[in-house]
């Protein structure tokens, strides 16, 4: 049996040369987040600073930003302070909320009004962690609570808070407040599922023109009152556009500090080609706001559910529209000295007739219309040329010179018939006296 060889055993190496690498990747990972941390730090709006406040709360700065404001106290007499909100760093640290996210001390009192900013602009500090919205998008709004639950939520809510996009119209009071409202709003009325062009032109509509309102409704299932009517007729899968312009008034009801809008009225400039398109509905959205003239509509529009009684309502509108229009261009369109027809012997016929030898006369001897006072005059002198001649004829002095010898005869006519009138009640007793002895 052979000799079996002996292994080679390597000894470990020292530990000593593992301590430098070791350290240098210790020292570049703290190095890391501590340069992280850095980045990640949410700003503090420095509340004695005015015109950064009107900045935060009103975007009148040259930034011209939207705002994610944080209620938190500042910390003092170096102390830590209290923690930043998770939910508030989460979405800060997310990046894709189109905000600046700043932290304020909302517990200051503004010189000027002598409240804190919580009670000037009404924010509830009791719902934690206490976020408000602001900036160029308008003054401070509180986020509710609801979408302060995780971070991705609050991302989320900023998203639809402050990006751009078509307003969804389900109910009259969300067309009024977020359309018809609005100095001018294009409203696209869908009849089906919107297709990938019509996306795209609604997107490119939006950040076209920042300052006009877009909104949405599904006509598929809602009926637009007092509007159906002067838009082209309703079709499955067609969908319609039309632009509204405010005219005056608004939907402030007024208190003791500020007065009352007046009631809402608006125009209208709708879209006749069938169809919808970028082209076209940037062409009618450029005229509305450069001008063009719109039309006044009596009544504003209701949001009901799609019947068929309101499409039959709608109908009849529409063909009374049309019958009128017709009417009028076939006026239009006949030549004056074709307006009077023949004397056929009708009523009409003779009337048209006369007018005709009138306006013929008129034309010949130079005759202008009578206005209205000299024709008053006319009527009063003929009144008076009456009452003189009533006069002359002396018509109530006969009648009463010879009113005596008929009275006279009246009155013993009268004798007479009373007297016969006494006699026929006599005899009228005396046949119930005969008629008691029966």
């Amino acid at each position: 049996m052979g000799r079996v060889p002996k292994k080679n055993k390597q000894s470990a190496p020292p530990v000593d040369k593992f301590l430098k690498p070791a350290a240098g990747i210790a020292i570049a990972m703290l190095a890391y987040y501590f340069m992280q941390g850095m980045k990640n730090e949410i700003p503090r709006i420095d509340v004695k600073d005015e015109l950064a406040l009107r900045e935060v709360f009103f975007g009148e700065g040259a930034l011209g930003k939207d705002y994610a404001v944080l209620c938190h106290p500042e910390a003092k007499d170096g102390s830590v302070g209290l923690p930043v909100s998770s939910v508030f760093q989460d979405s800060h640290d997310d990046g894709s909320a189109p905000a600046e996210f700043v932290l304020m001390d909302c517990d200051y009192v503004l010189p000027d009004s002598g409240k804190s900013i919580f009670e000037k602009f009404k924010i509830n500090k009791k719902k934690r962690p206490t976020v408000f919205v602001s900036g160029k998008v308008g003054p401070p709004k509180q986020v509710p609570e609801k979408h302060l639950k995780t971070g991705a939520m609050l991302t989320k809510l900023l998203k639809q808070m402050l990006e751009p996009h078509a307003a969804k119209i389900e109910k009259t009071k969300e067309l009024k407040e977020k359309c018809l409202n609005k100095d001018v709003c294009g409203l696209l009325l869908k009849g089906g599922k919107p297709e990938p062009y019509v996306k795209h032109a609604v997107a490119n509509l939006l950040g076209k023109y920042p300052n006009v309102q877009f909104a949405s409704i599904d006509s598929t299932v809602l009926f637009l009152t007092n509007l159906e009517e002067y838009l082209p007729e309703y079709e499955s899968g067609q969908h319609r556009f039309v632009v509204f312009k405010k005219v005056s008034g608004g939907l402030a009801a007024g208190d003791n500090e500020t007065k009352a809008e007046g009631r809402l009225k608006t125009s209208i400039l709708p879209l006749e080609s069938d169809g919808v398109s970028f082209g076209a509905i940037n062409t009618l959205v450029s005229d509305a706001l450069n001008g063009k003239t719109m039309k006044k509509i009596p009544s504003l529009p209701n949001v009901k559910t799609r019947t068929r009684k309101l499409e039959e309502s709608e109908r009849q509108k529409r063909d009374r529209k049309k019958d009128q229009a017709r009417k009028k261009s076939k006026d239009d369109s006949t030549p004056p000295q074709q307006t009077f027809s023949a004397n056929d012997g009708s009523k009409e016929g003779r009337k048209l007739e006369r007018d005709r030898r009138r306006a013929e006369h008129n034309k010949e001897n130079n005759v202008k219309p009578k206005t209205p006072e000299e024709l008053a005059e006319i009527e009063k002198r003929r009144r008076q040329r009456m009452e003189e001649e009533s006069a002359k004829w002396n018509i109530e002095g006969e009648d009463e010179e010879e009113g005596g010898s008929t009275e006279e005869g009246w009155m013993d006519s009268g004798d007479e018939e009373e007297g016969d009138s006494d006699s026929n009640d006599d005899d009228e007793e005396d046949d119930e006296d005969v008629l008691d002895l029966d």
